[in-house]
């Protein structure tokens, strides 16, 4: 991706507008020399949100062999690095979850559902994926989000899978690709129609948002005069009880005196 050269034509859009381009709700397909090169913009500073060219990007899908499993000391992290052959290699962390929280029933003691981390005292840590030991040269595909780690970026795992065979490696390969080449390479453009169509489709939105909101201030509303309802005749039930009790109980001491 020629990134770095040509970003300066391809002005980033409002932030409003994301939500219709064509990378920032997807597991984009990218390489490890990719994540490297995706660019922060002034502006979106903590957001988690990365830019090619200026399509935003928050999640990255990838395939690429393990070359090299490391434990973080006195922290619940497990890095996987991989290298799929782009010039770079990326860090992939998985986070275990606390003991205190894991379902005694689950499969899994990581964030991961399908990720399982043993770390034995006498021997070295196995990790699975769908009980499936993963080792050096395993070949894994990641969805992830972005992060970083002393100005280098890194990825968070969320979903992973093994990938089984070279068929299915080149598959994913190829629609990489052609991802790169349809979307990626070209800046993401919207005219001022688009725009348009855009803001009213947002505008139309808010209107739902709050009509919503009015009508869950209604049924609030509307349930906490019930509860007062029923309230207010639990108080004039409790009341009468009492005229009657106090009534009964003046008649028995008349009687009590006679």
């Amino acid at each position: 991706m020629n990134n770095n050269s040509t970003w300066q034509a391809a002005p980033i859009h409002n932030a409003k507008y994301f939500f219709a381009s064509p990378t920032y709700n997807k597991w984009v397909k990218l390489s490890a020399a990719d994540v490297h090169a995706l660019r922060e913009v002034p502006g979106f500073e903590g957001q988690n949100v990365y830019f090619c060219l200026n399509h935003p990007i928050r999640f990255v899908y990838l395939v690429a062999p393990v070359v090299a499993i490391q434990e973080i000391p006195h922290t619940r992290y497990l890095i996987l690095t991989l290298d799929d052959s782009s010039g770079a290699c990326i860090d992939v962390k998985i986070e275990r979850k606390d003991p205190a929280k894991i379902d005694p029933d689950s499969t899994s003691n990581t964030t991961v559902a399908n990720i399982d981390i043993d770390t034995p005292f006498d021997g070295p840590t196995e990790i699975k994926v769908d009980g499936q030991v993963v080792d050096i040269a395993t070949v894994l595909k990641v969805k992830c989000t972005i992060g970083s780690f002393r100005g280098v970026k890194q990825l968070e795992l969320k979903r992973c899978n093994v990938i089984r065979d070279t068929t299915e490696e080149v598959a994913a390969w190829e629609a990489m690709a052609l991802f790169k080449r349809d979307v990626l390479a070209k800046p993401w453009m919207l005219s001022a129609a688009d725009r348009a169509t855009l803001d009213a489709q947002l505008q139309q939105e808010a209107l739902r948002e709050q009509e919503e909101e009015r009508r869950e201030r209604r049924s609030q509303r509307a349930h906490q005069k019930r509860e007062e309802h029923r309230a207010e005749k639990r108080r004039a039930r409790e009341e009468e009880k009492e005229q009657r009790r106090l009534a009964a109980e003046k008649k028995y001491n008349q009687g009590a005196l006679i």
